[in-house]
């Protein structure tokens, strides 16, 4: 169920950060920091968490690219 959460929630942190500072590098690092701190008070503790975590960020990066450009996109 850990590994589940960790492959779904910074992802989508990631996109909810996004929306609401409209910059995806700022999203990005929001959410690293709380990976981080969660990681420091003792709840991540497996690599494979980890790397989970870090593909789930990488997702949810490129996610919010194509989201920002898609807002960006003239309509038409």
């Amino acid at each position: 169920m850990i590994y589940l959460a960790a492959l779904i929630f910074p992802g989508l942190l990631v996109l909810l950060f996004t929306r609401v500072a409209y910059n995806r590098v700022l999203a990005l690092v929001l959410t690293v920091a709380l990976i981080a701190a969660s990681a420091y008070k003792g709840y991540t503790n497996s690599l494979l968490l980890i790397v989970i975590d870090s593909f789930s960020l990488t997702a949810g990066f490129w996610l919010s690219h194509r989201l920002i450009k898609r807002a960006a996109k003239p309509a038409e």
